[in-house]
């Protein structure tokens, strides 16, 4: 079979004796078969092949670009194919960068750490543990059902099987209770699901940019431009973090009555105790230290 050259092909598509889809595609097959030609010979050739792949889509605008004053089209796309290759060089570059920090900054998670990471942005909640501690043994397990539901979203199973005996419940109605406000509250969970998810991808782009940083040269045009970019990007998941904390997780009082089958009142009224041995809690604290 005759092997064409780029110059070539032009000219069959220029007589019109193929078409546009014939002429990229021919040209398409003689970038993947002359790396040697057009690229560094220390080019692997499946790389080189997920480079071409990744170049075509760029192709048909670069034929459009093309005008015949100077240079002959081969020598115009073999300069466009090896420019085009540094910014697909720095974008891998640039990807492993990324997923090698994303990958070391959750090593120390997967072996070393059962606790939730502090970027994950939950609310550790000291205080449930401390009533719950307080309410157990105590002839009141209306205050105690309304706590954990006034906390379903923090109760995990493991929790729920080690308190659900003081409730004066069954463990199976007490899971009921909690997964039907998952059901009344799924769209406003979803919504803090998106936005932690937001600050984990915030936060791996911040570890991302510091890595990045330590390749290159300091005082540099690229180095203070990355600074500043990594600096705003610190402020925005900062903000993000705050915005996550003040968003409400615990259901209104009138969700647990519904739940419960009991009066918003007698919700009111058993909340409103808790609080108050809270803060009698609190203030033997204060009077300790």
């Amino acid at each position: 079979m005759q092997e064409y050259t780029l110059n070539d092909l032009f000219s069959m598509f220029i007589e019109k004796k193929i078409n546009r889809s014939k002429f990229e595609g021919l040209v398409f097959i003689y970038l993947v078969n002359n790396k040697t030609r057009l690229m560094s010979k220390y080019w692997r050739n499946d790389e080189y092949e997920e480079y071409i792949s990744w170049f075509y889509p760029r192709l048909s605008k670069a034929i459009d670009t093309y005008k015949e004053t100077g240079s002959s089209f081969e020598a115009y796309l073999s300069n466009i194919v090896r420019t085009a290759s540094k910014e697909y060089r720095m974008r891998i570059a640039i990807n492993e960068v990324t997923e090698q920090s994303a990958w070391n900054s959750q090593i120390p998670e997967f072996f070393t750490r059962e606790e939730s990471p502090a970027y994950l942005a939950d609310k550790p909640n000291y205080e449930i543990s401390q009533l719950v501690s307080q309410i157990k043994g105590r002839k009141n397990p209306k205050q105690l059902l309304a706590l954990i539901l006034k906390c379903y979203y923090y109760i995990s199973d493991e929790f729920l099987d080690k308190i659900a005996a003081h409730t004066g419940l069954d463990k199976k109605i007490l899971k009921d209770m909690i997964e039907k406000l998952h059901i009344m509250r799924e769209r406003h969970e979803d919504a803090i699901y998106r936005m932690k998810e937001r600050i984990y991808g915030q936060f791996y782009r911040c570890i991302a940019y510091e890595h990045r940083l330590s390749f290159l040269a300091e005082n540099t045009t690229a180095f203070l431009k990355l600074k500043r970019r990594l600096e705003k990007a610190r402020i925005r998941l900062e903000k993000m973090r705050n915005r996550v904390f003040k968003v409400r997780t615990c259901p209104s009082n009138r969700e647990i009555a519904g739940v419960i089958g009991i009066t918003k009142g007698s919700v009111d009224a058993s909340l409103h105790k808790l609080k108050k041995r809270l803060n009698k809690m609190n203030e033997k604290k204060d009077i300790k230290n």
